[in-house]
């Protein structure tokens, strides 16, 4: 599935070598892959962690700067306790077990989404990874963590009208860059690149202002089993498309 135009490009041409510079990953289907296996759902987004590392190695070898994930929205409270403790004790997990790894290798990580309401350990292993991680430059993986982007675009909107309303800010100048100053994001590019898996074909509340003109692509497999080879093919996709910009294609007269 394509886009017609896009925003801020990284790139405009397309070329069997493209690769995006920032690829984003609504990463679905963990608990489909345990259900289907008669696994509990922990089971599942257990074994999405280790496709997560996968995937992390992956991007970085084959040239992409920017990886941005989606671990646990907004929305995601509405699950059982159980679950959503399972997620938490999984990032836990992962950036207790491989942000020395991380730090090594030049990753910065960036954890993006609301901090209010995260339980005080949760919220201490993210600003300890984001601490350890400020000076690396190598690779940039953000994790969208109790995230949603109405959520994030509302709290971007309370910021911008609180610099407003203080005379730090005039309204008449604000554009469309200057709002994008107070998102999550600040300081990366939009994503290229969107990839969604599981066969579900929606944005769930994920970077909706960021992946305005993202090329997306939808794979049938569970997040379990997401690998380089998916990756891959993803990223050739997206290397044949061309990507317009709103502009009209080179082959139009």
């Amino acid at each position: 599935m394509s886009t017609d135009d896009a925003s801020a490009p990284s790139d405009s041409h397309a070329g069997a070598s493209r690769v995006p510079a920032h690829i984003a990953i609504i990463m679905d289907g963990n608990g489909r892959w345990a259900n289907a296996r008669g696994l509990p759902r922990a089971a599942g987004h257990e074994r999405g962690v280790e496709a997560l590392r996968r995937t992390v190695e992956a991007a970085g070898q084959i040239g992409v700067r920017y990886l941005t994930v989606y671990s646990f929205s907004t929305e995601n409270w509405r699950r059982p306790a159980s679950e959503v403790n399972a997620l938490f004790g999984l990032l836990k997990t992962f950036i207790k077990k491989d942000l020395g790894r991380l730090k090594k290798e030049g990753v910065k990580i960036r954890v993006i989404g609301k901090r209010q309401g995260l339980p005080d350990d949760i919220a201490g292993l993210v600003e300890r990874a984001e601490r350890e991680t400020a000076d690396n430059a190598d690779f940039y993986l953000n994790i969208a963590f109790n995230y949603g982007g109405r959520e994030e675009i509302a709290r971007a909107s309370r910021r911008l009208a609180a610099d407003v309303e203080s005379g730090k800010l005039a309204s008449e100048n604000v554009t469309e860059d200057i709002f994008a100053s107070y998102l999550d994001t600040v300081d990366m590019p939009d994503p290229d690149l969107l990839i969604r898996t599981s066969g579900e074909y929606r944005l769930s509340n994920f970077l909706l202002w960021q992946a305005a003109y993202s090329e997306l692509v939808f794979f049938d497999v569970l997040w379990p089993d997401f690998d380089r080879s998916f990756l891959e093919k993803a990223v050739a996709i997206y290397s044949e498309r061309e990507r317009r910009f709103g502009a009209v294609s080179k082959g139009s007269a």
